[in-house]
């Protein structure tokens, strides 16, 4: 599990990694409040994406075989913009950990799989992330 880090001012800090709609340049962007961008990253080749309730929202999950890497962002936030964040994710969003390429684990959103297999939502793991998706599905 990804641990909580201490910022120069001693205030408590969490990094995480964003893959949706948190994305700079995507509408929820601003639930990041004045989070720090550290950079772009992509997990590991581990995890599949959808688009969750009709493209609403992405959908992230680990899986055995079959994975991409997911393109994202990391970011460093406060314990309280940790908090502001999760409380307006979409519903059956939860905290779970990811590992990006460099073998780091980080927190990210995740979604339960068997939600989106019950619900048939596009597989869009193959199209290069969110932001893409977003922008080809105008």
């Amino acid at each position: 599990m990804t641990e909580a880090v201490q910022q120069s001012n001693n205030e408590p800090t969490k990094k995480m990694f964003i893959c949706g709609s948190a994305l700079k340049g995507q509408p929820d962007h601003q639930n990041l409040q004045s989070a720090i961008f550290l950079k772009t990253a992509k997990t590991k080749p581990l995890y599949r994406l959808h688009a969750a309730q009709n493209g609403w929202h992405p959908a992230i999950y680990r899986v055995e075989t079959g994975g991409v890497s997911i393109p994202g962002e990391v970011y460093e936030l406060t314990l309280a913009q940790y908090d502001h964040l999760l409380k307006n994710e979409p519903p059956n969003m939860y905290p779970g950990d990811v590992i990006l390429e460099d073998g780091e684990t980080l927190t990210a959103m995740l979604y339960p799989q068997e939600l989106v297999e019950k619900f048939q939502w596009l597989d869009i793991s193959d199209l290069g992330g969110w932001a893409v998706y977003k922008a080809t599905s105008v």
